[in-house]
C-alpha cells in the first residue's frame, strides 16, 4: 500500500503531519473526539442537566485514556517477547534432541550391519556342525506337513485335542535356520504318527463336548468308531478341526442305520453290526455329503420355478382325468360285455341302446336299419370319447413347458454371465439347474400321460368297435332274411 503523508491541524491546536494512513486516521479520530466535545460546550455552555464538564478535565481524561493505552501496548509487548524467547529455547532443545536422534540412528544402523554378519557367520557355522541332520529335518518336516492335514480333521483328534498345534511347532522349528529340534520333540511325533495308527483300529467311549443342530453345545456319552464314524445317543456325528468339537450331523440316515447305531452304543462285549463311513479319515464327511443330498422333492422345489409347478400342476390333472376315464371306459365294457351274454337288450350300456334302435325298427329295409344304427353309434361315441382330447394336449403341452423352461433358464445363466462374468460356477448353477429341472419334468409328465392316453384311447375303440361289430352283423342279418324271403 502506498504511504500517504499530509499535515493535518485539529481543533485542539495540534498540527500532525508526516503520518501514514493508518496513523492519520487514528490521530483523526481523536480530533474529532476533541471537537465534537468542543462543539458540544459552545452550545450547551459550561454546564448541561447531566453534570459539570470542562474542557480541561475532558482533556484529561483523553490523556489518561492515552497513558492507560500505552502501559497496555508495554505490556503485550513485554509478553510476545517473552514469548520468543521461549519459543527460541523450544526449537534449540528440539534441534539439540534431532541431533542426538541422527547419531544414535547412525550408531544403530552400523550396530545393526555388524550383526547380520555375525548371524549370518553364526547360521553358516549351525549349518556346518549339523551335518546330515539337515537332510533329516528336511525329511522330518515333509513328513509331518502330509500328517497334520490328517491330524486336523482326524476324529481321534477330537479325544485328543491339541495335536495339530504341537505338530505345527514342530514343523516350524524343523524348518529354521536358528532353532534345533531335539529328541524329546521327534519322539513326540513318533508317538502322534503310532497313536493315529493304533486308536484307528478301536471302538472306545470317552465324555466330550457336542454341538447340537440348534447352536447349543452339551457333554455326551461318545463312542467312536476308530477314524470312521464317532456316535452319541443313536446319532451321527461330524468332526471338523477349524470347530475343533463333534457336531451332531443335520441330517441323520436312515432308520435302520441309526437302529444299528444304538445297539453299537448299548453293547459292551461281542460284535456288533453297524453303519460307516468307508473312506475313513476325515470324520465321515462322505456320509455326510451323501445324507445331505437333496432328495428328489427337494430339488424339484429348489429349482423347478413357475414354470415347473405349472408343468407338475398340469400333469396332474392330465393323470387324474386319464384315470377317471379309464374307470369309467372299464365300467363300460363291463356292462357291454354283459350286454353282449343277454338277450333282452337294456338302456344302462351303449351297446343295449344300438341294439334297442334295431328292435324298434324290425319293418325297416336293409339300407335304413343301417343308417338308424350308425346314427346310434355316433351319438355314444363323444361319450366314449370324452376328455381323449385333453389328455393328449396335456402329453403334447408338457414338453414344450419344459423347453420353455428351459430357454427361460438359459437366458437367465447368460444375463449373470453378463454381470458377473463366467469365472465362479456356482453363480450359472441356479439358471441351469432350472433349466434342466423343467425339462426333466417335462418328460416325466409326457411319458405317463402319453401311457395313458393310450391306454384310454385303446379301451373306447374297443368298445365302439362291438358297437360296430354288432351293428354290422345285425344288417347282415336283415339282408340274409330279405334275401331268404324273396
Amino acid at each position: 500500500m502506498k504511504t500517504l503523508t499530509q499535515t493535518v491541524t485539529c481543533h485542539s491546536g495540534q498540527t500532525l503531519h508526516n503520518f501514514n494512513f493508518f496513523q492519520k486516521s487514528s490521530i483523526l479520530s481523536r480530533c474529532w473526539q476533541l471537537s465534537a466535545a468542543s462543539l458540544f460546550v459552545a452550545i450547551f455552555g459550561s454546564t448541561t442537566s447531566w453534570g459539570q464538564v470542562s474542557l480541561t478535565e475532558l482533556l484529561n481524561a483523553v490523556e489518561n485514556d492515552r497513558v492507560a493505552e500505552s502501559a497496555e501496548y508495554r505490556e503485550r509487548q513485554q509478553e510476545f517477547e517473552q514469548n520468543v524467547a521461549r519459543q527460541q529455547q523450544i526449537l534449540d532443545t528440539t534441534n539439540e534432541r534431532i541431533v542426538e536422534q541422527e547419531t544414535e540412528q547412525n550408531r544403530l544402523s552400523d550396530q545393526f550391519e555388524a550383526n547380520e554378519v555375525i548371524i549370518a557367520d553364526k547360521r553358516e557355522i549351525l549349518r556346518n556342525r549339523r551335518g546330515d541332520l539337515n537332510e533329516l529335518f528336511g525329511t522330518l518336516q515333509g513328513v509331518a506337513g502330509d500328517f497334520l492335514s490328517n491330524f486336523q480333521d482326524s476324529l481321534i483328534s477330537a479325544q485328543y485335542p491339541g495335536r495339530a498345534g504341537e505338530l505345527e511347532v514342530i514343523i516350524e522349528r524343523a524348518g529354521s535356520t536358528i532353532e534345533q529340534l531335539n529328541i524329546s520333540e521327534m519322539e513326540r511325533f513318533w508317538y502322534f504318527m503310532h497313536q493315529e495308527v493304533t486308536e484307528s483300529g478301536r471302538v472306545v467311549t470317552y465324555n466330550g463336548d457336542i454341538a447340537l443342530p440348534s447352536g447349543d453345545t452339551t457333554n455326551r456319552t461318545i463312542t467312536r468308531i476308530g477314524a470312521f464314524n464317532a456316535i452319541s445317543d443313536g446319532e451321527y456325528l461330524n468332526y471338523q478341526g477349524e470347530v475343533g468339537h463333534l457336531q451332531v450331523l443335520p441330517r441323520q440316515p436312515d432308520s435302520e442305520v441309526l437302529g444299528a447305531a444304538r445297539d453299537l452304543q448299548s453293547s459292551t462285549t461281542g460284535f456288533t453290526r453297524t453303519g460307516i463311513d468307508p473312506t475313513g479319515g476325515v470324520g465321515g464327511q462322505v456320509m455326510a455329503n451323501l445324507v445331505n443330498f437333496p432328495s428328489a422333492s427337494e430339488q424339484v422345489q429348489a429349482n423347478a420355478g413357475v414354470i415347473g409347478f405349472i408343468i407338475i400342476g398340469v400333469g396332474v390333472v392330465g393323470i387324474l382325468l386319464a384315470f377317471y376315464r379309464l374307470l369309467m371306459l372299464t365300467l363300460v365294457s363291463v356292462q357291454v360285455r354283459n350286454q353282449l351274454k343277454s338277450e333282452k337288450p337294456a338302456k344302462n350300456n351303449p351297446l343295449g341302446r344300438v341294439l334297442l334302435i334295431a328292435d324298434a325298427n324290425p319293418d325297416a329295409d336293409t339300407e335304413t336299419l343301417e343308417l338308424k344304427l350308425g346314427e346310434a353309434i355316433l351319438k355314444e361315441t363323444p361319450s366314449l370319447e370324452s376328455m381323449l382330447t385333453l389328455i393328449k394336449m396335456i402329453a403334447t403341452i408338457a414338453p414344450l413347458g419344459g423347453l420353455l423352461g428351459t430357454v427361460t433358464g438359459m437366458i437367465q445363466v447368460f444375463q449373470q454371465i453378463t454381470v458377473y462374468g463366467a469365472g465362479d460356477p456356482t453363480i450359472m448353477a441356479g439358471g441351469i439347474s432350472q433349466a434342466l429341472m423343467t425339462t426333466v419334468l417335462g418328460i416325466v409328465v409326457a411319458i405317463p400321460t402319453i401311457f395313458m392316453h393310450t391306454v384310454v384311447k385303446s379301451r373306447s375303440d374297443n368298445i365302439i368297435h362291438i358297437l360296430e361289430e354288432q351293428a354290422t352283423g345285425m344288417i347282415a342279418q336283415k339282408a340274409e332274411r330279405s334275401a331268404g324271403g324273396q
